[in-house]
């Protein structure tokens, strides 16, 4: 395994991140757009992570797997569906249990950087 470091990911410019195009599951007329750049992991491993940035928008949530991750810039909040609401800022850190269904209101462009994982990860 290689170590990645990615320097600055607060301040790293959006145009040095990929474009990975709309969200899938807008809610309303203004759909939001999501960079990012994956630091590791592949669609066939139970680990990723990497800084995810999403412009303003309201949208359901898609990841089905825990994710862990820190916010480094922006403004949002996310309705999960059971009710519970949370407001979400720069510099603070959110835990979203495996199957965290709900509702993204992106207020200002956030950034964050991210951990998502399978529940059936284990440590040696």
């Amino acid at each position: 395994m290689t170590m990645t470091l990615f320097k600055a990911p607060a301040s790293t410019p959006s145009a040095d991140l990929e474009d990975w195009g709309p969200v899938t599951q807008p809610v309303g007329p203004l759909v939001a757009r999501l960079r990012g750049r994956k630091l590791a992991g592949s669609d066939d491993v139970v680990i990723e992570s990497g800084v995810w940035e999403c412009s303003p928008g309201v949208w359901r949530r898609q990841v089905t797997k825990a994710e862990f991750c820190h916010f480094i810039a922006g403004r949002c909040s996310f309705a999960h569906d059971d009710g519970t609401r949370i407001e979400i800022a720069a510099g603070d850190s959110v835990y979203f249990p495996a199957n965290s269904r709900g509702t993204w209101d992106i207020k200002e462009t956030v950034r964050k950087v991210y951990l998502i994982y399978s529940s059936t990860v284990t440590t040696p």
